[in-house]
């Protein structure tokens, strides 16, 4: 299998248009366009019946004690943790690809509905829904695609890694606000096939990319 995309190529920068926020010449960062960015896919295996897409960043602080404090800094050796900001499920193997934007195109207060998604598609939480949690203007169930929007004082810049999943199912029996860890262990013996693509991002003046 192999995932290619339009909207930035393998290991590249991700432009902001896809990112949940970017950097501001004020108070550090503001929302963006947070489009989903286009995804393609080819090679799938015999016997595929359905797809799952997960977007995950692995470079989330384990600890939030410097997240986003005037005067101090994320540490790069600080532990890092998974961070989901998609997860998608009962995709059709008829489907080869993904447009920009067809799936999220703004960022909804609250989070988008789910999960029913675009195309018969089953959409989960992403983890934007415990992040928001105690913000009465932001919080509620986040379905679908939120984009990058690392702590602006991280030390390093964050991949977000895109897998899409070639399943022996039919569909993932799975109802309510699932998660990306949920769907994880859903699938678990039923991937025949996967391919991978990372963005990298940052909201750090100081970092390059």
């Amino acid at each position: 299998m192999k995932l290619t995309s339009t909207s930035f190529a393998d290991n590249a920068p991700i432009p902001g248009e896809f990112a949940f926020a970017i950097p501001a010449a004020e108070g550090h960062v503001t929302l963006s366009g947070n489009r989903n960015p286009h995804l393609a896919w080819e090679g799938l295996p015999p016997g595929t019946q359905s797809l799952a897409l997960i977007c995950h960043d692995p470079d989330v602080p384990s600890r939030g004690d410097d997240v986003n404090q005037e005067g101090r800094t994320v540490p790069a050796s600080l532990p890092r943790v998974d961070f989901f900001h998609w997860v998608l499920a009962n995709l059709s193997p008829e489907v080869s690809e993904i447009a920009a934007g067809s799936f999220s195109d703004g960022v909804t207060a609250g989070g988008k509905t789910g999960p029913d998604g675009p195309a018969g598609t089953r959409q989960g939480i992403n983890d934007y829904t415990g992040w928001f949690a105690g913000d009465d203007q932001m919080k509620g169930d986040y379905f679908g695609y939120d984009g990058p929007c690392p702590p602006w004082n991280d030390e390093i810049p964050h991949h977000y890694v895109f897998t899409v999943y070639a399943l022996d199912l039919a569909s993932i029996d799975l109802d309510g606000p699932f998660t990306g860890q949920q769907l994880r262990v859903a699938m678990q013996g039923h991937v025949l096939g996967e391919a991978r693509l990372t963005g990298r991002y940052t909201l750090n003046p100081d970092v390059s990319l």
